[in-house]
């Protein structure tokens, strides 16, 4: 692996607890260079920086728009042979990625958007090589509670606290979110062992920005403090899970 992933793409509190657990997850395959797919990926946010450290990284994503903006991305840092786009969802993953071919497989904030999350979960894991992990990222339902609560939306919160979906009515576009259990025992359905599992954004999205922005290390040194902690992770915006499919790993 050219280096490792930079620990600037690891500054802001919405994704410094993810980017530790890969961080540690890439630093456990003795520095080789990986084949990964990212569900999901959008313009690049996760893909460039990984390429950037050397490995392969595969964009699966809806959206034309993002997946253009994707490989300006990845042309302007230098790595559009180490970057390939393909366009489609997650819904349709098992017909657009090889079986077994990935090391590691990215899926966040998509569980909570598609038709069919247990056949997205078993197409993670199809995708994976034996030992191969999955990142999975989700939205809380304990969260979006709490935070429609503090809000003073008390119809919608009460609404989610005994919708087991936990929707909202309008504009939301979630279909689904998730607790720990749920999202665990569905990542354990498709045959992946879950093996870490933190909260991102624990208090970031509730602290005025005045404070925020006042001292942003000491709430970045908060929330990786925080993030593996119950009951601070399971109030967490969003859950982050690390699972493994079963296996050797490939080497």
């Amino acid at each position: 692996m050219e280096r490792t992933v930079a620990h600037a793409r690891i500054a802001g509190p919405r994704t410094a607890v993810i980017w530790s657990v890969l961080r540690g997850e890439l630093a456990g395959q003795d520095g080789r260079p990986l084949s990964v797919v990212d569900v999901g990926g959008g313009t690049g946010g996760f893909a460039v920086p990984l390429a950037e450290a050397g490995h392969t990284v595969t964009v699966v994503d809806p959206s034309p728009d993002a997946l253009a903006s994707l490989l300006r991305r990845a042309t302007d840092a230098g790595v559009a042979d180490r970057v390939h786009a393909l366009q489609g969802d997650a819904d349709s993953l098992g017909d657009l990625v090889p079986p077994a071919a990935a090391d590691l497989v990215l899926c966040h904030a998509v569980l909570e958007v598609v038709d069919d999350p247990a056949a997205v979960a078993q197409a993670l894991h199809d995708a994976l090589r034996p030992g191969g992990a999955a990142s999975v990222l989700v939205a809380n339902r304990a969260a979006a509670v709490l935070s429609r609560a503090t809000a003073g939306q008390w119809k919608a919160a009460t609404d989610l606290l005994h919708d087991p979906a936990a929707r909202t009515a309008g504009r939301d576009t979630a279909r689904r979110r998730f607790d720990l259990d749920m999202a665990g025992e569905l990542l354990s359905g498709a045959g992946l062992r879950v093996e870490q599992t933190h909260g991102v954004r624990v208090v970031a999205d509730l602290v005025p920005g005045v404070i925020a922005d006042a001292d942003p290390e000491s709430l970045l040194a908060f929330e990786l403090a925080a993030a593996a902690l119950p009951p601070y992770r399971d109030v967490a915006t969003q859950l982050h899970l690390l699972a493994r499919r079963r296996g050797p790993a490939a080497h």
